[in-house]
């Protein structure tokens, strides 16, 4: 394992060096790409120092223990050698899931669609009851979230909302909520107390740089027209709304959130961005899911992923078969214990596949 270490501590040194270099700086995209690529680097590095530690610890506790001249040393000598021992195994998997290749994807911010399907007026409210549960997990997580468009339910909740997510590793995290999700509950209208399922589909889009997609203006038709729903009277007054239109591909991105008509155009051109970055992504899903059979995928937007089921309090995630019995904070955005079962699933998958070991 420490000749595998010994390369990232090699290549960690040599970003070290180069991140500080006037000509990579004047470059931003290679030069947040380095930054991203040290971060990752120091904490394997850190574990690296972590591991060298307790293998000298062992030895020295071994080489004590042999010499057995003084008994409070060696008493001494083998609870270190107990400690040091039980330690190493945890660290070496540690080390494990951290040497598997990241996607480069998995740092970026996100795009996050959600539309009522199947359901009606419930499929709104649940949409609704779906977005509460990401900004409040989102919350949790230090992110933040701002709304770039929202059109609402009749009842409640909504018929699509698009929102922007930024922080740390927020598509790495949140990829895998992509698809459908599914209530089963009796209706706020619903007379006869009859429980229905309904359904809302949850897509996450990598968030594009300019430098990722190249949108051609001449590709892309503009459309100005008046906001609707709260805001004040210049939201229905003014065309301060934009939807944008990339002809060659039919995709539509539209934002009404923001007061000013600019800021509307640069939301739009984001999410366009995002919707564009992520139609190459799954062609590549495509290609690789030939290559593998994942569990955990998140490029299948119609595979029924989540059944939430208010009768039993139970929540269940159908690709790892996990069933939880905490609904009601499980809504509230205590989603942790899901997501950390999702990635642990994959992250051992694509161990397997690397063979790091």
């Amino acid at each position: 394992m420490l000749d595998r270490l010994q390369y990232v501590k090699q290549r960690f040194d040599e970003i070290s060096d180069l991140i500080i270099q006037p000509d990579v700086i004047a470059d931003q995209k290679r030069y947040i790409q380095l930054n991203k690529e040290y971060k990752d680097l120091k904490a394997l590095v850190e574990k690296r120092d972590e591991y060298i530690i307790l293998e000298g610890n062992i030895t020295e506790a071994n080489e004590i223990i042999a010499d057995g001249s003084d008994a409070e040393m060696v008493e001494m000598a083998k609870m270190q050698l107990d400690e040091a021992k039980e330690r190493l195994p945890q660290l070496e998997e540690e080390i494990k899931f951290m040497l598997i290749p990241k996607d480069p994807e998995d740092a970026k911010n996100v795009m996050v669609e959600i539309r009522a399907g199947t359901g009606g007026d419930e499929a709104s409210i649940f949409a609704g009851d779906l977005y509460r549960m990401y900004t409040k997990y989102c919350e949790s997580k230090g992110w933040r979230t701002s709304v770039v468009d929202m059109n609402e339910g009749t009842s409640g909740g909504f018929k699509e909302i698009i929102f922007e997510v930024t922080g740390e590793d927020v598509y790495g995290t949140m990829k895998y909520e992509a698809g459908v999700h599914r209530v089963q509950r009796v209706p706020q209208t619903e007379t006869q107390g009859r429980v229905h399922t309904s359904a809302a589909t949850v897509m996450v889009l990598p968030e594009a740089e300019e430098f990722d997609v190249q949108i051609d203006m001449n590709d892309v038709r503009v459309d100005f027209f008046c906001s609707s729903g709260p805001g004040g009277q210049s939201v229905n007054t003014t065309k301060s709304a934009v939807r944008l239109t990339h002809i060659p591909t039919g995709l539509v991105a539209q934002c009404q959130d923001q007061k000013s008509q600019h800021k509307n155009k640069d939301k739009a051109l984001e999410v366009l961005r995002s919707r564009l970055y992520e139609m190459e992504l799954a062609k590549k899903e495509a290609e690789d899911a030939s290559k593998r059979t994942s569990q955990v995928s998140s490029g299948d937007r119609s595979a029924k992923i989540r059944t939430y089921n208010y009768a039993q309090g139970r929540v269940t995630d159908h690709r790892i078969g996990l069933t939880l019995y905490d609904l009601g904070n499980i809504m509230n955005g205590d989603i942790h214990k899901i997501v950390d079962e999702l990635q642990l699933v994959a992250n051992t998958e694509k161990l397997k596949e690397t063979e790091v070991f």
